[in-house]
């Protein structure tokens, strides 16, 4: 069955589309939640949304619940529920790490038990395609099943990682409760991350002697790929992106940006020194997924019927949309002086010449 976007609906039977699963869903009020609310509202194979957010979203046709995630008293909230998609997660660059941290694995915790408690059938939890690490060594494409060697040193990582645990953990603790996790590959439609911004740059930031892949979803794939999820097309663990990957060179060729290429010692050392002295909200480990592969082949939900709407090509071109009139350096966001003064060569010299100027001031200080 097609949908009026174009994505193709998981088939049900008449009898179980009549009936329809109750779908909760946390952070609703925006972001993804916000979306799949608006969609699962309209689709005629689910009988109602559970709408939960600290405020009230504009989405005419769903329940809504306004509270924290963190709230034990999620779980009168979700009583009468089938399945719980959560995705209240704090994932603002610019937020405190430990309470970002906290909020998300504590929210996490929280839903679980909860949906546990209310008799849910289902939870559905989002990731990220970034918890297999980016390695050298990877397959291009990874297997859903490959391991999970990504690391604490890049944004949010450890967060999604701890997440993951708590949903394997859980159906072993509440028997009866089955969970679904979904890893998105760089996530475009709206969205504000290390990657994202890393095309905000006067120049594309090289690392030498790596070898970048790069591989989207737009937040309508992932969408439509949670509503799968929501209807138990899928389950278990598995990846979500747009088919096949781009070279460096196709992207800096499509993107017209060319490229600023380092070797690793000065990339690596500026960025660690420039996310120390607080000037950068990234740390030094997102330059790991510009350089090495971390491309996924989302053959579970292709096996289930699922297909993606868009192309790399045409995310890529849908994130220039997006960023263009921004400008971050390393991951900063330059207001529109810092910008027209550094120019493109400017900001070459700017991140090397911080790192130096550190270096310098921290002889001095004898460090």
């Amino acid at each position: 069955m097609s949908s009026p976007d174009g994505h193709v609906r998981p088939e049900r039977s008449a009898a179980r589309s009549a009936a329809g699963p109750v779908v909760a869903i946390t952070g609703a009020a925006s972001g993804v939640g916000l979306a799949l609310a608006h969609r699962l509202v309209e689709s005629d194979q689910v009988r109602k949304v559970v709408a939960i957010d600290e405020r009230r979203g504009d989405v005419p046709g769903a329940t809504w619940r306004v509270l924290d995630v963190r709230d034990p008293a999620v779980a009168d909230k979700l009583r009468g529920t089938d399945v719980v998609v959560h995705l209240a997660l704090d994932l603002d660059l610019e937020s405190d790490p430990k309470a970002r941290s906290a909020f998300n694995v504590r929210g996490t915790q929280t839903v679980l038990t909860a949906a546990a408690a209310a008799g849910v059938r289902r939870v559905v939890l989002c990731t990220s395609a970034m918890v297999y690490g980016a390695q050298a060594d990877n397959d291009v494409p990874l297997a859903e099943d490959a391991p999970l060697r990504a690391t604490s040193e890049a944004s949010f990582v450890d967060d999604l990682l701890e997440i993951e645990r708590l949903g394997r953990r859980a159906p072993r603790a509440h028997p009866g409760l089955h969970v679904t996790i979904l890893r998105p590959a760089v996530l475009v439609g709206g969205t504000d991350t290390a990657l994202t911004r890393y095309f905000e740059s006067p120049r594309l930031l090289v690392v030498a002697g790596s070898r970048p892949c790069w591989q989207f979803c737009h937040v309508e794939d992932l969408v439509s790929a949670l509503e799968y999820a929501v209807l138990e097309q899928v389950e278990g663990e598995m990846a979500v992106g747009c088919d096949g990957w781009l070279e460096q060179e196709e992207v800096e060729e499509l993107s017209g940006i060319r490229r600023m290429e380092l070797p690793p010692a000065i990339a690596f050392g500026a960025a660690s020194r420039l996310h120390r002295l607080g000037l950068t909200p990234s740390p030094a480990g997102d330059l790991a997924y510009t350089m090495h592969p971390w491309v996924v082949s989302g053959s579970r939900l292709h096996e289930a019927g699922w297909r993606p709407r868009w192309t790399n090509e045409e995310v890529l071109a849908e994130l220039l949309r997006e960023v263009a009139g921004r400008n971050s350096l390393a991951g900063r966001r330059l207001g529109r002086k810092d910008a027209t003064t550094l120019g493109a060569a400017g900001a070459t010299v700017a991140l090397v010449g911080t790192a130096a100027l550190v270096r310098r001031a921290r002889k001095r200080r004898g460090i």
